[in-house]
């Protein structure tokens, strides 16, 4: 049965800067957080199409991991959606998903981020290291993006 962690952060960036990094820009990732996240590249697709596999090489805790996912960038609900389909989560969760849900504000916006995960038996602990992960990439990304848009 998954189960789900969630945070809310607030960004200054705007929802749609936010959802435009993921659209068609997500090789620009590593260059917001590189000391997190040093690679990604197309598996299946290509940048621009929604749906696309990636790969992301990325440290944890000092482990180096891979994750593989299926992005989807959704305007209308204003989401970016990670589908774990292969790579180290994997070998611990059945179901690993993350999505970013962002709302509009008059100065900036705020995102909710969500894991949902299933463990693969009861010794494998919630992946609270991986939300915090997941905190900090999001306020590097927000912070590149601020830059880049001055």
């Amino acid at each position: 049965m998954a189960q789900n962690l969630e945070t809310v952060l607030e960004l200054k960036s705007s929802a749609e800067q936010f959802l435009s990094l993921w659209k068609g820009r997500a090789h620009q990732v590593p260059d917001h957080t590189p000391s997190n996240i040093h690679a990604v590249h197309v598996h299946e697709g290509d940048w621009e199409t929604s749906g696309c596999i990636l790969v992301w090489k990325y440290t944890i805790d000092g482990r180096k991991e891979v994750f593989k996912q299926k992005l989807t960038v959704d305007d209308e609900k204003k989401q970016v959606i990670m589908i774990g389909v292969g790579g180290d989560l994997l070998n611990m969760y059945k179901v690993y998903n993350i999505v970013w849900e962002l709302t509009p504000k008059p100065q900036g916006s705020s995102t909710k981020i969500t894991v949902e995960y299933e463990k693969l038996n009861e010794t494998v602990p919630a992946p609270h290291s991986y939300l915090d992960f997941l905190v900090q990439i999001t306020k590097d990304m927000d912070e590149g993006i601020i830059k880049v848009s001055e």
